[in-house]
């Protein structure tokens, strides 16, 4: 992409990404051909070309420049410092086991990061809305080995994540997920009872409540992205690599690898998987957590702990999401091909968690998600009451 097709915020990162280079290097580098990858609402993510220089061979690299704290935002979470220092700990981790781009270079100044290009790879959503139900099978199987080879290779390691974030002036360190999963276990049952007219008895909600040892010191803490979904996640020539760091922290190991369980929580691609590919996404998660938590291969503990997992995400999707049905039942997501209607994705979220609660003995969950199911076909009879598979596997292959 040309200068003149590159967008203006692409150009200052990318300028500003050589000023910083330059500095380092001592020597002018020269930064070309910006190309904007997108990014958020707090950054912008772009691409740019390197000329050859004596100090380094590499022919790319990614800029994400992040823009100030709004007003009014807490000082003591900013996402920046989370995404450097989530960086550095990977990039000081082997090769075979890192799980995202280098980290070449960062400004707090001009609130800058300079990362490994990892190539122009697809996402692994776009593999999942590809006609391919093999490709993307691999690629599922890819991101569950990757997400428990992070895991394990971060076990123990809270510490120096901790060290790196007081390095940058950050103090608090806290899974941003673990506050909303507090208020949506003490706010839902009303929610539910304003908004559908479900009633949420004192067993089911004691039943929910058992999800909060998740959230505490647990004996199975590892870095978690706090947002695995698909579009975070490059399907590249070594395999998946997570990227989008603002939210990392520490937290138990078996609330990511319940996503595959919900699936994908409130994600905007939170289509269904085939039964078939979650359990192989498990087998294949569990055997790279096993050699560090031996107690995960046991099915009953592993169980257990998914259970309370996925009724917690269950909650946390309901607590986030139902809100946004009272003014339109639109999709999750921006892009309405590839995101579901609300309405659907949350009742094939509670229908699993039946499935779940009936096999594990939690029958007042099983009855409230009955009973939220049948009241969201009746608010919304004209939405899909069936959520699909992936568009990958509705060719009937998985």
């Amino acid at each position: 992409m040309s200068d003149r097709q590159a967008t203006p915020g692409a150009v200052v990162a990318v300028a500003g990404a050589a000023r910083l280079l330059s500095r380092r290097a001592g020597s002018e580098v020269e930064l070309f051909e910006p190309e904007d990858l997108g990014g958020s609402g707090r950054s912008v993510v772009a691409r740019a070309r390197m000329a050859q220089n004596p100090f380094s061979d590499r022919r790319s690299v990614v800029v994400k420049h992040y823009a100030p704290p709004e007003p009014g935002t807490d000082p003591a979470t900013d996402p920046f410092r989370y995404e450097v220092a989530s960086c550095q700990l990977f990039t000081a981790l082997p090769t075979d086991v890192r799980p995202s781009p280098v980290i070449i270079a960062h400004d707090p100044d001009q609130r800058l990061l300079v990362l490994e290009d990892l190539g122009r790879s697809l996402t692994l959503a776009d593999k999942l809305f590809a006609p391919d139900p093999a490709g993307a099978r691999s690629c599922l199987l890819g991101w569950a080995r990757g997400l428990g080879r992070m895991q394990a290779a971060t076990a123990g390691r809270e510490g120096d994540f901790g060290a790196l974030l007081r390095r940058l002036g950050e103090r608090a360190r806290r899974d941003p997920i673990a506050d909303q999963a507090r208020a949506a276990l003490a706010g839902l049952p009303r929610l539910l009872g304003e908004t559908l007219g479900v009633e949420v008895g004192e067993l089911a909600a004691l039943e929910a409540h058992g999800g909060v040892r998740l959230l505490g010191g647990t004996g199975f803490r590892a870095f978690s992205p706090s947002d695995t979904c698909p579009d975070n996640n490059l399907v590249t020539s070594r395999g998946v690599r997570f990227v989008d760091f603002e939210w990392g922290c520490f937290r138990d190991v078996v609330l990511d690898a319940a996503y595959v369980r919900v699936p994908f929580p409130a994600c905007s691609s939170s289509f269904a998987l085939p039964d078939a590919v979650a359990a192989a996404m498990l087998d294949a998660w569990r055997a790279e957590v096993a050699p560090v938590w031996p107690e995960l291969d046991d099915p009953e503990v592993l169980e257990s702990r998914l259970a309370d997992a996925q009724l917690l995400w269950v909650w946390w999707s309901t607590w986030m999401l139902l809100p946004r049905v009272q003014r339109r039942d639109g999709p999750i997501g921006p892009d309405a091909g590839r995101s579901p209607r609300i309405s659907t994705a949350l009742r094939h979220y509670w229908r699993r968690l039946h499935d779940t609660a009936a096999a594990s003995a939690r029958p007042a969950t099983a009855a409230l998600a009955d009973a939220v199911v049948a009241a969201l076909d009746a608010r919304f009879p004209d939405a899909p009451s069936t959520l699909p598979v992936f568009p990958a596997f509705r060719g009937g292959a998985g």
